[in-house]
């Protein structure tokens, strides 16, 4: 495709040439496409950016994960090597809160192999700048693990990943489409209608004009890492907003400067995400011969970990920050904040037991 064409004139065209697209379809190309996707061209997170993620709002955040992350590897045994993976890093701030506080265990550090999973060149020269002390190494698919057990953390990765939607109508359920109306993007429907039957028990007979979503490419991506984990021994661990149970409605929206925008607007320079099916993720990695912990909310898990402590000991220490301190610890935790609209999922094989999720 003529890449001298902007990305919005680029999907238009092929519409016009090929048809209508998938959510899916639309999703990728705007987020991924090699030279004008969302996350090749520019630096999304921040306040000068479209979002500000978890890692980004406090040190105690990665910190807590470091201890975790130690507290498995301890479990295990100590091993001698294992390889740590992040997905999606960011601009590479949640690692490195984590190896500050994981690699003052004796051991840790000799034994990690660090492995980071990401699309934006610009997000991996931060990532690169932060970290370069660990040795990463950039993964370019989920097939290649140094020996030894696997342990994976992933925050606000799924929720990015390119969804389907289905809508329920009188001959069936219809995949949703994007196509064009007058030269104008719009949403429609394939002609071929699916089977009820041919969907999840709990949504297969919901009401007319139900939208159902689907995450094939977070099924995909865990059912591998879930075999890796199965046979080397290791865990994920998945921050992000989701719903605990499989159900209907639509969830796929558009982020641009901190604000709502719709999403079939500026492709490219506006983030899409849609809400992470958690107990269809759970299904994926019990599939792969994982064990799954009873889905958290991340005040829960935070709290567990015992945010209100280290946000304590940090406000001792720093008694002009206390302040601060205290509102990332509240915007972390608050049920009316991040603290009940994030999730914490975590898998892991048979035989450990993760700590922050209830017994």
């Amino acid at each position: 495709m003529n890449d001298t064409l902007t990305l919005a004139e680029q999907i238009d065209l092929q519409i016009r040439t090929g048809g209508p697209i998938s959510v899916a379809t639309y999703m990728g190309l705007c987020l991924t496409h090699p030279s004008k996707g969302y996350y090749r061209a520019g630096d999304p997170i921040g306040g000068a950016g479209d979002f500000i993620t978890a890692p980004e709002i406090s040190q105690m955040f990665g910190e807590l994960i470091g201890f975790w992350l130690v507290n498995l590897w301890q479990q295990m045994g100590e091993p001698k090597a294992f390889t740590l993976l992040e997905l999606g890093p960011g601009r590479g701030t949640l690692m490195a809160d984590i190896l500050r506080v994981a690699c003052r265990a004796p051991g840790f550090r000799d034994a990690l192999h660090l492995n980071l999973f990401e699309t934006s060149p610009n997000l991996m020269a931060e990532q690169k700048a932060r970290l370069e002390v660990y040795d990463p190494k950039w993964l370019q698919n989920f097939d290649n693990f140094e020996d030894g057990p696997v342990l994976i953390v992933a925050n606000e990765f799924f929720d990015a990943l390119p969804i389907r939607q289905f809508v329920r109508k009188e001959t069936g359920w219809h995949e949703r489409q994007v196509g064009l109306v007058d030269g104008k993007r719009t949403f429609g429907l394939s002609p071929t209608p699916i089977p009820p039957a041919a969907m999840p028990d709990p949504v297969a007979n919901a009401e007319p004009d139900t939208i159902f979503e689907v995450n094939f490419a977070a099924a995909e991506i865990l059912s591998r890492l879930g075999k890796t984990i199965a046979k080397q021994g290791g865990s994920i661990l998945a921050i992000d907003y989701g719903h605990a149970r499989t159900q209907t409605g639509e969830t796929l929206q558009g982020v641009r400067r901190h604000a709502y925008a719709a999403v079939l607007d500026a492709p490219g320079d506006t983030d899409l995400s849609a809400h992470v099916d958690f107990d269809a993720l759970a299904n994926v990695a019990r599939q792969a011969g994982l064990a799954a912990q009873p889905l958290a909310t991340q005040g829960q898990f935070l709290t567990r970990l015992g945010i209100g402590e280290r946000a304590a000991a940090l406000s001792g220490a720093n008694p002009d920050a206390a302040a601060e301190i205290r509102a990332a610890h509240d915007r972390l935790v608050g049920q009316d904040q991040m603290g009940s609209l994030f999730k914490v999922f975590c898998a892991h094989s048979p035989g450990l037991s993760p700590a922050g999720f209830a017994p």
